[in-house]
């Protein structure tokens, strides 16, 4: 009983008699230190890249059946099923003529249907028999892939959601349409004063709900059951994505032009939940954790980070040296994985704790790993942990932008002070920032 795995080493009876441990507190933030600086050492979150795309990557879409595999939709409009372990292709297709707008897998997990710009929505099946080993083959086996189903709308569509638990589909272009998969007209159609409808999600759990983005700024939520839509909102910049999260129904997350994401609550939009900074160029792209912890955003900046929910700054960011303008990103169905496409036409695979061990772990790394991360979570207050937490190495060019969007909202803070100061008491009334980028709420 008193013989550890190696055989040689004896246990150790431990008192917890606090007279006989004087200095625990000393000896407890000496190792939270070196756990946070040891995280520092071993944080290598790049993990690989998938390269074979000519184009820019535009969609990404996980199997929620499947771990390890991945699709990919380009601006050339190639389609390409990953295999993330093996790094190769399981197949691939030209999908669309134009770029390939919005993909996604049904709840099933078999099919995967896409949209594009050449007024067509597929349905592909998950399960192809053709395997690519080298070039020759893939071209050959390219021509060989063929949809299932096929449907011809009257404008080119920029984005498509399935309903978690139906046969539902809906799509948005010049309007909001609403599929059923055994029928090749739209059921409804939805529209509230936009030209372009950029983005449409369904909520995951409250599965009737559905959002869009438009042109004109406004972020619009609809009822199926209904019908009609339920409200609209004006932001002040144009959204470029939306995501809801996935275990609080009435909550989205919005990828904005300003740089900056908003995490709202659907039943209180007069005010945004919390204001994500930290991206110098406008956010392309949002995804949920599936634990709807935290949410991966990619941007024109050349980054990748990931917020926590209730943080307003990122916790990790991500950038090589070769990464172009990130399209899009993506959480691995269980949260441990990070994958982002770029317009360098390489999608990119990432862990999503720089620092994690990948493999087997045996039972002291695990206990060791568990005693690290609580002594961390004990001593965060302390200002050299949280001073080596926070520090981030970023390229120089977004160093000097965060540095000048610093500098700028210190002189606009500064001149409004100024003003208030200045002007008859209350004429000027205070907005807070979550208020500030909102223009105005319709019902």
């Amino acid at each position: 009983d008193y013989v550890r795995e190696c055989g040689q080493v004896q246990k150790v009876q431990h008192n917890p008699d606090p007279k006989l441990h004087p200095f625990e507190r000393a000896r407890e933030y000496t190792r939270a230190l070196n756990a946070t600086k040891l995280d520092k050492v071993f944080a290598k979150p790049f993990i690989g890249a998938l390269s074979g795309h000519i184009d820019s990557i535009w969609k990404l879409a996980n199997v929620p059946t499947r771990l390890s595999t991945l699709i990919s939709g380009s601006c050339d409009g190639e389609l390409r099923v990953w295999d993330i372990p093996q790094r190769r292709v399981t197949w691939k297709a030209q999908a669309h003529r134009g770029f390939v707008r919005g993909v996604v897998v049904e709840r099933s997990g078999k099919n995967v249907i896409t949209c594009g710009d050449d007024q067509t929505i597929k349905v592909w099946s998950l399960d192809q028999s053709t395997i690519m080993e080298d070039d020759d083959e893939q071209d050959e086996s390219k021509e060989n892939v063929k949809p299932l189903h096929e449907f011809l709308g009257k404008a080119g569509f920029l984005d498509i959601d399935c309903q978690w638990d139906s046969d539902l589909l809906v799509t948005s272009g010049m309007q909001v349409d609403l599929w059923d998969m055994n029928r090749s007209e739209p059921l409804h159609s939805f529209s509230w004063g936009a030209d372009t409808i950029n983005t449409v999600k369904f909520n995951r759990v409250e599965t009737n709900v559905l959002s869009s983005t438009a042109s004109d700024r406004n972020i619009v939520l609809y009822d199926i059951r209904s019908k009609t839509p339920i409200r609209k909102l004006v932001m002040k910049m144009c959204t470029n994505s939306l995501c809801w999260n996935p275990m609080e129904a009435f909550n989205f997350t919005i990828a904005c032009e300003d740089c900056n994401l908003y995490t709202f609550d659907m039943r209180k939009l007069q005010q945004a939940m919390n204001v994500h900074k930290d991206h110098v160029r406008a956010a392309m792209s949002v995804d949920y954790s599936p634990t709807g912890r935290e949410f991966v955003s990619g941007s024109y900046d050349q980054t990748v980070r990931i917020f926590r929910v209730s943080e307003g700054h990122s916790r990790e960011v991500y950038h090589t040296k070769r990464m172009q303008r990130v399209f899009c990103v993506k959480f691995s169905a269980d949260s441990k994985f990070v994958f982002s496409g770029s317009d360098d036409t390489n999608v990119r695979v990432w862990k999503s704790q720089s620092s994690a061990r990948l493999g087997t772990l045996l039972p002291r790394q695990k206990q060791q790993l568990r005693y690290r991360k609580q002594l961390k979570k004990k001593y965060v207050h302390m200002p050299e942990i949280r001073r080596i937490e926070r520090h981030r190495h970023v390229p120089k060019s977004i160093y000097k932008a965060t540095e000048l969007r610093h500098i700028m909202s210190s002189a606009a803070e500064r001149k409004e002070s100024r003003r208030r100061k200045h002007s008859k008491p209350g004429s000027r009334k205070f907005k807070v920032e979550r208020k500030s980028h909102i223009v105005q709420e319709d019902e």
